[in-house]
């Protein structure tokens, strides 16, 4: 029986993996830095660890072969000088915390399979990004996305396999951005962001975890783009979750300055503009349950 361990795996994304990892009878080690989170069933069993301190508990290492690597604080939360540091941190320090765990006691881990993000392509409302695409974007998102894929490469001379996956617009009903931006449709008070041209690569949360299990399953290093064949505009997205709820947009676009003012340099997230391509992955024998943004809204909304 094969056993994985996941940092992240109590985070939306990690628990819709670790619910596949069981599907397939897999057994799940995890980390946290939370006592609290501490459980230990025969097919999910979590380990302690603190990156800052420098603590771990070796015994997560037991019967592993794979890793998935999801650890990382939420850009969600408006960046301060210090939580800047902390998005970078937190995933680029846990990362050489691994690897220097694995180096140090000569653990045989095979693959590690880590989440990465679209966000280090430069915003573009013309580009169709592919994984061999080399400029990296100049914005804070670029630079966060740089350290982490680095961070992560350092495995490659244990003799691991490496694989990132750059994941875009993760949709789900249970959270994320998919609840944020069902609230004001509900209420009336719908409205896209600025001109609604720029590019959203979304992806179902069910297509993405089944994206990260098959990369396992297949051996597959590199990078791959975590998005779904056919992204839409921000005014499209509106739309179609307007559609699915059956609700008016009456409002005008809600201009860029005024973000700016509430959220600050955060205000990006909601303007960046990449549209990313999923043929890679495709041609690997990977197929999306949800190729098209209505059917996927539907499912979720439904």
């Amino acid at each position: 029986m094969k056993t994985v361990l996941i940092t992240g795996a109590t985070g939306l994304i990690g628990q819709e993996i670790v619910k596949l990892c069981h599907d397939n009878n897999w057994t799940v080690h995890y980390l946290t830095t939370s006592k609290e989170k501490l459980l230990n069933k025969e097919n999910y069993k979590g380990f302690y660890w603190n990156y800052k301190n420098q603590t771990i508990d070796l015994s997560c290492f037991e019967g592993v072969d794979t890793i998935i690597n999801l650890v990382g604080a939420t850009i969600s939360k408006r960046w301060t000088s210090d939580y800047k540091q902390e998005i970078i941190r937190s995933r680029t320090e846990t990362a050489k915390f691994l690897f220097e765990t694995i180096q140090a006691n000569n653990f045989s881990i095979k693959h590690i399979v880590s989440a990465s993000a679209i966000g280090i392509y430069p915003s573009s409302q013309t580009n169709y990004y592919e994984e061999d695409f080399q400029n990296t974007s100049q914005s804070f998102l670029g630079q966060v996305v740089e350290q982490w894929e680095s961070a992560v490469d350092q495995f490659s001379p244990l003799g691991i396999k490496v694989s990132k996956i750059r994941i875009g617009l993760v949709l789900s009903e249970k959270g994320g951005a998919l609840p944020e931006l069902v609230k004001p449709i509900r209420f009336g008070a719908g409205a896209a962001f600025g001109n609604g041209q720029h590019w959203q690569s979304w992806i179902h949360i069910e297509d993405l975890a089944q994206l990260f299990v098959h990369i396992i399953k297949n051996n597959l290093e590199g990078i791959y783009n975590g998005v779904a064949p056919n992204p839409v505009s921000n005014l499209e997205l509106t739309k179609t979750v307007a559609r699915v709820l059956n609700k008016p947009l009456m409002l005008p676009n809600i201009p860029k300055f005024i973000m700016k003012l509430v959220l600050g340099e955060m205000h990006i997230l909601l303007f960046e503009s990449q549209r990313v391509s999923s043929q890679k992955v495709e041609n690997t024998g990977f197929e999306f349950k949800y190729h098209h943004l209505e059917p996927a809204i539907r499912a979720m909304l439904n």
